[in-house]
């Protein structure tokens, strides 16, 4: 079966495969009432004893933030993020507390946890039609200082977000790479037992 020229060949949810990540935005705003709900969406991911570690920083495109959000992406991203409709950071607390405890303790699946936020925040994206893009060029000391991050929390990538546009936004090279990609096949992912690479 293939759904948006991906090829499955089991029953997956069809919102699986229409979230993919391209590069050509239109440039269009994002209403906030749209963006609450993208948020909303993602706060319902599961975490390690409900604590819930992930944080979302964003700035509209075209608000006072923009610029300074813009700068911290390293200058290949910078070159087609500035048409996303709205740029997110997404951190996450490296420390814990049990319930009903003031004592924080490392914890151990921060980045796993919100990762799931991640997933969730473009899923909920996908639903209301817009698309998605996390990446890790970003120049993380810079935002850190730039974005007030406390020690305490991992920036793990910045996502842009926003309505698909015309490839001719992009490089040509670029434009060539705009399809949603394939997956690797689940028996190379998933076994049974002991790890075999």
């Amino acid at each position: 079966m293939t759904v948006t020229s991906r090829t499955v060949t089991r029953p997956v949810e069809p919102l699986f495969l229409d979230r993919w990540s391209p590069r050509a935005f239109d440039s269009s705003a994002i209403p906030q009432a749209d963006l609450d709900t993208i948020f909303d969406g993602a706060r319902w991911a599961p975490s390690a004893f409900n604590y819930q570690p992930w944080r979302f920083l964003y700035a509209h495109r075209d608000d006072a933030d923009w610029a300074r959000f813009l700068d911290v992406l390293l200058p290949f991203n910078q070159s087609w993020v500035r048409n996303a409709g709205a740029l997110i950071f997404v951190l996450s607390d490296t420390l814990s507390s049990a319930p009903g405890s003031d004592e924080a303790k490392p914890s151990h699946s921060h980045s796993f946890d919100a990762g799931a936020a991640w997933a969730l925040l473009a899923l909920q994206a996908t639903r209301l039609g817009y698309h998605t893009h996390a990446m890790t060029g970003v120049d993380f000391d810079k935002a850190r200082a730039q974005l007030a991050v406390p020690e305490r929390f991992r920036i793990e990538a910045a996502v842009a977000i926003g309505r698909m546009g015309d490839t001719s936004v992009l490089p040509e090279a670029l434009a060539a790479r705009e399809i949603p990609s394939d997956r690797k096949p689940v028996e190379s992912i998933a076994r049974q037992g002991n790890f075999v690479d």
